[in-house]
């Protein structure tokens, strides 16, 4: 009988060791099948996204400090597009490409993204300089300012430096000046430097829907992440704490030009809350919000062409 459990319990040891040893093989298994399919996926989407840029008509303004990369389509009264984090002048066209039969659209792509040079340090106020810089190329005095997400920083900078330039200020989905200087915030504000890569970006796409709110196929639209990683990183460095870090720079209450904010208030990324606090500092301004949408307001086209229409009529 003793030699009998004795068998047992070796066999129980030698069970518990093969399952210490067996279940992390197959997650690790598991792991690399997943980075395996990711990997498929990032490469397979990053010759679309090399395919998809090669059909804008891209162009390139050598100014004072460098190039910068731009679409320039349609015709009418102009809009100077600011795109978002991992933007471009792709994401800044595709923005306001429905107001093209009325308008003339302006999209450059701000520093560090697709092409386009650094003038300076790289902060919001050097983005509004090559702003101007870019309409006295263009030879254009006065604009439509429409701004996404993370661009929402230089074009505030650029309407407080440039007033007279700015005909109305449109925020969408943007970043917003606090109501009071904070105490604190965070010094960096983008994704770990380590994740900015089209491979990493597909490895943690999962989680774009719990973590942002957005679909995880936004990972396929902000590719080539490569020719992008410039401008985030600046973006976590320099603009998007600018408004924090500079609060006294940004006297929002002095902007005499009409201003319209649109917003979700269930967006993950920029947080209505911060929105509804900041409305206030705002002397002319409509807000016009969404129940729902997320960060891109999605559902909301053609709510959002009216409000933008009605706007830019007025």
């Amino acid at each position: 009988m003793l030699h009998k459990n004795k068998s047992k319990t070796t066999q129980q040891k030698r069970k518990n060791v093969y399952m210490i040893w067996i279940i992390p093989g197959v997650l690790l298994l598991l792991f690399l099948l997943y980075a395996a399919v990711q990997g498929i996926r990032a490469s397979h989407g990053l010759a679309k996204a090399q395919k998809r840029l090669s059909n804008y008509d891209v162009k390139t303004a050598t100014l004072s400090y460098g190039d910068i990369t731009y679409l320039d389509e349609g015709s009418g009264e102009v809009i100077l597009s600011v795109h978002g984090i991992f933007g471009g002048y792709d994401q800044a066209y595709e923005t306001v490409k429905t107001l093209r039969s009325t308008n003339r659209l302006i999209a450059p792509s701000r520093f560090g993204y697709l092409g386009s040079d650094i003038k300076g340090d790289g902060s919001p106020k050097a983005q509004a300089d090559a702003f101007a810089e870019l309409l006295d190329y263009l030879e254009i005095d006065s604009v439509y300012v429409l701004a996404t997400s993370a661009g929402g920083t230089p074009a505030i900078r650029f309407a407080l430096d440039y007033p007279e330039r700015v005909k109305g200020l449109i925020l969408f989905c943007s970043a917003m000046p606090p109501a009071y200087k904070p105490e604190s915030y965070l010094q960096y504000q983008a994704p770990p430097k380590a994740l900015i890569s089209d491979f990493a970006m597909y490895l943690i796409s999962p989680l774009f829907e719990p973590l942002m709110g957005l679909p995880p196929s936004t990972v396929a639209d902000i590719q080539p992440i490569s020719e992008r990683k410039v401008g985030a990183i600046l973006d976590g460095e320099l603009t998007n704490p600018d408004m924090e870090r500079h609060f006294d720079q940004y006297p929002i209450e002095s902007l005499k030009m009409p201003i319209l904010i649109l917003h979700a208030k269930d967006d993950s990324v920029a947080s209505f809350e911060k929105i509804r606090l900041a409305v206030p500092r705002f002397p002319n301004c409509t807000l016009i919000a969404f129940e729902d949408g997320g960060h891109m307001m999605a559902g909301h086209e053609q709510e959002i062409r009216e409000a933008l229409d009605r706007f830019l009529s007025d």
